[in-house]
């Protein structure tokens, strides 16, 4: 007889997938990320130690907890890890970030991140292997939902520039 419990709450992306984000965690850092489906999503850094990074198509995981309460973990090219807990409707987004020693530790090189992440991965790979990678500088900090939108599944217009190329106050937009 097995001895393992039942215990996964159902899970219904519906409400989550194709919904467009723009937060900011109390540090000041900004963010902007899209459920792109189940598996992957796209991000761009606005303001932040990489701020000016973005990248498409990131592989993840996601889980539903509750309704309208969702988690998504993703691993980077870079060693970066990223696990990023979504109340909808609070509108409250609280984030982990493990970023290795190369990218956040002494010596930081920060900079060596800022691009369009898919034009680069091996670079992001190199630098990754050539570390160092412990210990894990870890930023754990809660973020306000200040902007909301369905834009439906794969939608490759969602993020698809640099954040240097957006208009002025596209970050700034609330609802």
């Amino acid at each position: 007889m097995s001895n393992l419990l039942k215990i996964d709450p159902p899970q219904d992306f519906s409400s989550f997938v194709g919904t467009h984000f723009i937060y900011t965690y109390a540090n000041g850092w900004k963010y902007e990320w899209y459920a792109r489906n189940e598996k992957t999503c796209d991000y761009r850094i606005h303001h932040g130690l990489v701020g000016g990074r973005w990248v498409t198509n990131q592989p993840m995981t996601l889980v539903q907890f509750a309704p309208d309460v969702f988690k998504v973990d993703w691993h980077e090219p870079t060693g970066t890890c990223v696990s990023l807990s979504f109340d909808m409707d609070r509108r409250l987004l609280h984030g982990t970030i493990f970023f290795p020693q190369w990218i956040a530790g002494d010596g930081q090189h920060p900079e060596k991140t800022i691009c369009y992440q898919n034009d680069f991965t091996e670079d992001m790979h190199r630098f990754r292997d050539e570390g160092p990678a412990y210990p894990y500088v870890i930023i754990s900090e809660f973020a306000k939902i200040t902007f909301m939108e369905q834009c439906g599944p794969d939608n490759d217009t969602v993020i698809n520039a640099a954040p240097g190329q957006l208009p002025d106050g596209y970050t700034e937009r609330s609802n």
